[in-house]
């Protein structure tokens, strides 16, 4: 559905996104993670049409986004951060406006807004002005706008931003149900909304895709080790950590806090993950340690999150320009390189197509000169019974 191939996006010499790859599938629900200027809202204006890449391609829909821009818009429905509306207008009068931005033709146009102002919840405000709705029904008739007519492809930037817990909720609700009828690319600052309503995550950081995958193996490959939060009662001082002599799973145990009943809070970091539970609460009981409280902590998206952006080298912008200038130079190489070996082969087929003509011109040749000789022999044999004639 969406093919986002070898994209840059520079501003003199920033690089707003750098080389990015990916792909949505139809149906899909897409999240964009990333920190404040990662490249999220300069790479989803890109795949709009709003903004040039400088260099790269983006297929969408099977169109060329800026080689077929009213193909490709035809197909979208954005909802840009800020729900930008006409304070002037009623609801209805604004998703009707969207609809006419979109050509939706006249016969079309009221089913197509009453299903959008349906759909989005807005049946009771739809003659109310926008400037007098709360920050949660402003967000729905931003996305009212984006989905009116049906587009197959909803991009939605920072859907949930601003709004209190029960608006989200909704918001999140309503996304999901479009899963049905749409493919939705979703940024959000929000790891926790991202792992419940999309089934892929893309991170970028600085400008660089860092991870394509789903929510839960980007939460199984961050982190190889289980950690176990444990709080115990001790008859001696620091006696957990000798436990770890017994068990082999065991990497590491580290004290943590000691509570105001005389418990204390340790952290084991068991290996691969393994679960070892039973183990401990056993090798507990033979040293005279009390469990009082034994929990394995559950990895997140954001664990992901941080490992994968963590230590990430930042380079400066002119040591970005020299390894833009470096794969450009390579690519160029390949690119000749493609072109000899095309030239090579090109060469290679004329020879055997050659050898082939020389190939048949011979056995032509030959059969001439068989059917000559043939026609020879004939005549010859005629020529000695017309003489076998006469001397009868």
């Amino acid at each position: 559905m969406i093919e986002v191939k070898n994209v840059t996006k520079k501003y003199g010499d920033f690089y707003a996104v750098r080389n990015i790859n990916f792909e949505v599938k139809e149906g899909e629900i897409v999240g964009f993670l990333g920190r404040n200027g990662a490249g999220k809202s300069t790479t989803m204006n890109m795949i709009t049409g709003f903004i040039e890449p400088t260099s790269g391609q983006i297929i969408v829909g099977g169109y060329d986004v800026f080689k077929k821009p009213k193909k490709v818009k035809a197909q979208i429905g954005y909802m840009p951060e800020g729900t930008p509306l006409y304070s002037d207008l009623t609801v209805k009068e604004f998703v009707s406006y969207m609809a006419d931005l979109k050509m939706i033709p006249h016969k079309e146009k009221k089913a197509a807004v009453e299903k959008a102002i349906k759909s989005t919840g807005l049946d009771k405000v739809q003659h109310n002005l926008t400037k007098i709705l709360s920050r949660g029904y402003k967000q729905r008739v931003s996305m009212a706008g984006a989905i009116v007519g049906d587009p197959k492809i909803l991009i939605l930037d920072e859907p949930t931003v601003g709004l209190d817990p029960k608006q989200v909720i909704e918001i999140r609700e309503l996304i999901k149900s479009f899963r049905k009828d749409h493919t939705v690319i979703l940024s959000s600052h929000i790891l926790s909304e991202i792992s419940q309503i999309c089934q892929k995550v893309v991170i970028i950081d600085k400008g660089e895709i860092v991870a394509v995958d789903t929510p839960e193996n980007l939460e199984k490959t961050s982190s190889k080790d289980q950690v176990i939060s444990m709080v115990v009662e001790e008859t001696k001082e620091n006696q957990l950590p000798s436990i770890k002599e017994n068990i082999a799973a065991i990497k590491d145990i580290s004290f943590v806090n000691e509570k105001d009943d005389g418990s204390k809070e340790y952290k084991v970091v068991v290996e691969n993950g393994q679960d070892i539970r039973k183990e401990i609460s056993v090798t507990c009981a033979k040293s005279n340690i009390i469990v009082l409280e034994m929990k394995q902590e559950e990895v997140s998206l954001e664990d992901a999150f941080v490992k994968l952006i963590e230590g990430r080298v930042e380079y400066s912008q002119k040591e970005i320009k020299k390894m833009q200038y470096q794969k450009e130079i390579e690519e160029l190489r390949d690119e000749q390189q493609a072109k000899k070996e095309r030239k090579e082969a090109k060469k290679q087929e004329k020879l055997a197509k050659k050898a082939e003509n020389t190939e048949k011109n011979k056995e032509n040749s030959q059969e001439t000169a068989e059917k000559e000789e043939k026609t020879i022999k004939n005549e010859l044999d005629k020529s000695e019974n017309g003489n076998k004639g006469g001397d009868e």
